[in-house]
């Protein structure tokens, strides 16, 4: 029995590892073909096989059949062909592909790198856009069952039917990665959260916006908690307990009677305070917590990142740590500080406001700080990371503070507002001095994931100055 195993490569030149192997003997039989200018990520990758002769061999621009009865490796991106003989002859194995006819059906396989992001867009709503394919080009698309693996496999008893099946899929990954259906997965940021005088002024911040008592200020306001809290105070309940228990009701029931006698004694006055007007909540004027960024993960933004896969995030932790000494050339090996003050809108007007932010000015002006950043958004541009759209945004450094996009809908409220009225938040923090704080830190950050401390989860981080050089 011949064991094959199938990857295919389409990152490098596959070499022949184990020049002893017997295959020359029965390679006009059982020799395998792989895909030369398979694209992937808009890359063309040529791929060569080596025989022992140690001539090296291109295979053209073409599919070819791999081999008879051929499966697909879904653990790795790495692709090569081995043929195991076991204990049979070279002469047994070439009679045995020759008379057994039930390996005479071919069948093509390729193993395709997506990222499991992507998955739902392939399979579209109800498997709809993954029947489509399949009925189209004849073949079955395989998708992973555990959900750290990232490949998808296509099987096909034809060539043009696999080859036009994963021009399909490529299609629909180029157009999801452009649209807004995918959103951003990782950013590059400067963390502000790592200063707890300034996470404490953002907690005071959204506690007196919300109406909270100050001794209800909770750090807990960066969780996604919405569960309701009891805020009824014992004392409280305690004397309405005791006034109900000085009511004295009477029941006395006629024994030719069905009607029901109640005479009251003893029972108090009881005054309500004014219902608030709506016009004054919270709530009216389009503010929740929700819209409110987490204290814990406060932080600059520089560039936001499309890593749909683990190659990208790999390729991105690698640019970042690689352009380390450029960034600290950027801020001339001196530390680097910036002021917040006051109060923006981006979006929106003051009274339909969608992003409240504060200004950053570098102390001292001096315009290092853009320049390091700079470097960060070139470096990644050029390692291909970069949407086409976002590389022709001019970064403009902001804090931001409130954003309405954050805002969590739920299934009780179907038509949610995408503004809030900051005009009262602007005259009490208009001009509200946050403060200055220290540049510690570049962070490649994962979006949605966090550490034990609260901040984004670093996948790679580079340090910024901290003490001024001595000459």
């Amino acid at each position: 029995m011949i064991g094959c195993r199938f990857l295919l490569r389409v990152d490098r030149v596959l070499r022949a590892t184990n020049a002893s192997n017997p295959t020359s003997h029965f390679q006009r039989q059982t020799s395998c073909y792989g895909l030369s200018d398979f694209t992937m990520g808009g890359r063309n990758k040529k791929v060569c096989i080596d025989d022992n002769t140690n001539k090296q061999k291109t295979i053209k621009s073409s599919w070819r059949p791999i081999v008879t009865n051929a499966t697909s490796s879904q653990e790795t991106s790495i692709a090569a062909a081995t043929l195991d003989s076991g204990d049979q002859t070279q002469d047994n194995i070439e009679n045995k592909l020759q008379g057994d006819s039930s390996l005479s059906t071919e069948k093509h396989s390729i193993s395709v790198q997506v990222g499991a992001s992507l998955f739902r867009f392939i399979k579209g709503k109800g498997g709809y856009t993954q029947k489509k394919i399949e009925e189209e080009t004849k073949v079955k698309i395989i998708f992973p069952s555990s959900k750290e693996e990232e490949f998808i496999t296509i099987e096909g008893i034809s060539i043009d039917s696999v080859t036009s099946a994963s021009e399909k899929i490529q299609a629909i990954i180029d157009e999801t990665v452009r649209s807004r259906n995918l959103d951003y997965s990782h950013f590059i940021s400067l963390p502000l959260a790592i200063h707890p005088e300034l996470v404490s002024k953002l907690i005071n911040f959204q506690n007196t916006i919300l109406g909270n008592d100050d001794s209800c200020i909770d750090e807990n306001l960066d969780t996604d908690s919405n569960e309701a809290e009891d805020t009824t105070d014992n004392k409280e309940g305690d004397q309405v307990s005791k006034e109900i228990a000085d009511v004295a009701v009477e029941l006395k029931v006629d024994d030719n009677s069905k009607s029901v006698k109640v005479n009251h004694t003893s029972i108090p006055l009881v005054s309500y305070a004014p219902k608030a007007s709506k016009a004054s909540t919270s709530s009216d004027l389009g503010i929740d917590k929700s819209i409110f960024i987490k204290p814990k993960t406060f932080h600059l933004t520089v560039l936001m990142l499309k890593l749909w896969n683990k190659d990208r995030v790999k390729i991105a932790t690698e640019v970042l740590q690689s352009i380390s000494s450029k960034v600290m050339e950027a801020l001339d090996d001196r530390p680097i500080s910036i002021g917040l003050k006051g109060l923006e809108c981006m979006k929106g007007s003051v009274a339909k406001a969608r992003v409240l932010y504060a200004p950053v000015e570098e102390i001292g002006s001096e315009g290092r700080l853009l320049r390091a950043c700079q470097v960060i958004i070139d470096a990644y541009i050029e390692a291909g990371l970069v949407l086409e759209n976002d590389a022709k945004q001019t970064l403009k450094m902001h804090a931001t503070l409130m954003n309405s996009r954050h805002r969590k809908k739920t299934k009780w409220k179907r038509n949610n507002v995408d503004s809030f009225d900051a005009r009262g938040i602007f005259e009490k923090y208009g001009s509200e001095d946050w403060g200055q704080y220290l540049i510690r830190e570049a962070h490649l950050s994962k979006r949605f994931s966090f550490d034990e401390k609260g901040y984004y989860h670093c996948c790679a981080s580079i340090p910024f100055p901290e003490n001024m050089q001595v000459e």
